[in-house]
């Protein structure tokens, strides 16, 4: 009997094809995270070429430790502790060639500046180099709970740490984050607008 591409179930089932090799399964399960997967990443990196190369790599490595998940309903958060490890990784990658950059002759050469489509757009790619100027862990803390907009626990369980050092890594990287964004007028506005970093509010 030959077995079916494609792969219909319930989430256990899909779980039970994955570990037992279904070829339809991995598709399956792409498809029904891709988007959240897609959302955590875009969430830490920002507008990065690379995204989908991280992307699936996430992937990758879920399949390989799919016997690692214990619990149905941890699927998402699981996911998400993938994509926020592979995203520091990217991070740090990306770092160290920054560094060989600053060695190349090839950093005398203008840099190519796209202009903004508009205003909201300009300042989340600005929002992103600033964060670039940040240590990953700081960084992903901040994107956690400001961009991706979740609660200190989730934040603190997705970047695998605890409670008290995820407030630390975000409480150290909102301060590095105003000081550059308050230097820029075109951020200063956006700040000003918004009830949390207006002047005289307390971050």
């Amino acid at each position: 009997m030959v077995t079916p591409l494609t792969f219909t179930g319930s989430d256990g089932a899909l779980i039970a094809a994955l570990r037992e090799g279904h070829p339809g399964a991995a598709a399956a399960f792409y498809d029904q995270h891709a988007a959240h997967v897609r959302r955590t990443l875009r969430s830490v990196m920002g507008l990065d070429p690379d995204l989908q190369d991280v992307m699936q790599e996430v992937f990758i490595r879920a399949m390989d430790r799919i016997g690692e998940l214990q619990q149905l309903d941890e699927v998402r958060s699981w996911l998400t502790t993938i994509a926020i490890f592979a995203a520091r990784a990217h991070i740090r990658r990306q770092s160290r060639r920054r560094l060989l950059f600053l060695f190349s002759p090839e950093q005398i050469r203008a840099p190519h500046r796209e202009p903004p489509s508009s205003d909201a757009r300009f300042a989340l790619r600005e929002t992103y180099r600033i964060l670039s100027q940040i240590s990953p862990d700081d960084r992903i803390a901040f994107a956690l709970r400001f961009i991706a907009g979740m609660t200190l626990p989730a934040g603190a369980d997705a970047a695998g740490t605890s409670l008290a050092t995820f407030n630390r890594r975000l409480a150290r990287a909102e301060k590095r984050f105003l000081a550059i964004a308050r230097t820029r007028p075109q951020l200063a506005h956006w700040l000003e607008e918004g009830t949390r970093w207006s002047q005289g509010s307390k971050p």
